[in-house]
């Protein structure tokens, strides 16, 4: 680009996303007089779903905010929790975030989520025609015009992927209330309707059913993994209302 020259400092959060040498301090942009501010951060490699405000000058513009010579520019990430207006919280995850999704659902947020690779067109129209916020890593397809709404996530690890999607947003927390395969909605049962799906042996002394209403997948209590019992724990102590 070799228009108006303007000045552009990320903050730290965000400086994962653009060239190390432009990481540290202020760095300088050429820009062609033409292109939005959103186009110039994206085009630094910043998903403008993680980016909460542009300050221009000390002001709060825009990203249709054309750029002039000599702007000093901050780029902020998102306050938290976040809020996403136009529709209730609900997630669309990608396909390499397959343990995320059975996690959130396993607390009771609606986190739909398919198995095989859809593309990221097809993601992203999904994300638009469902208004779901779009969880991914891959920063090309949260780059996505079409894209209703969306976040990166950080981290590889499940533990810090769940416990980041929950302090970011901040859904509300229904522990099994959602079937962690299918994400439908678990409803009560009786032992008889779900006895086929009980496991074997002598432990028969369940007292509470639910079934999913979706997929037919039973859950009784005392059924879980201690593992699973223990993500919920820790989610309720450090997100529950």
């Amino acid at each position: 680009m070799n228009g108006p020259e303007i000045h552009v400092a990320f903050a730290p959060e965000l400086r994962l996303f653009v060239p190390h040498e432009r990481r540290s301090g202020v760095t300088t942009v050429g820009t062609d007089g033409a292109s939005t501010l959103g186009h110039v951060v994206e085009s630094l490699g910043v998903p403008l779903p993680e980016v909460g405000a542009l300050v221009v000058n000390g002001r709060a513009t825009p990203v249709s905010y054309i750029p002039t010579a000599g702007d000093s520019v901050e780029v902020r990430p998102v306050e938290r929790p976040q809020q996403v207006p136009g529709a209730p919280l609900r997630f669309l995850l990608d396909v390499h975030l397959g343990t995320l999704a059975r996690r959130l659902r396993l607390l009771g947020v609606d986190a739909a989520y398919e198995s095989t690779d859809l593309g990221d067109p097809a993601l992203a129209a999904l994300s638009a025609a469902e208004k779901r916020v779009l969880l991914s890593r891959d920063r090309g397809l949260l780059r996505r015009r079409e894209l209703w709404a969306g976040a990166y996530i950080y981290s590889t690890r499940p533990d810090d992927q769940l416990r980041d999607v929950l302090d970011r947003f901040a859904p509300g927390l229904a522990p099994w209330t959602r079937c962690t395969a299918c994400n439908g909605v678990l409803r009560k049962a009786t032992k008889e309707q779900v006895a086929d799906q009980l496991e074997g042996g002598t432990q028969r002394s369940y007292d509470v059913f639910a079934q999913c209403g979706e997929c037919g997948r039973a859950y009784w209590k005392g059924a879980h993994h201690d593992r699973l019992e223990a993500i919920v724990e820790r989610a309720l102590t450090e997100f529950g209302a």
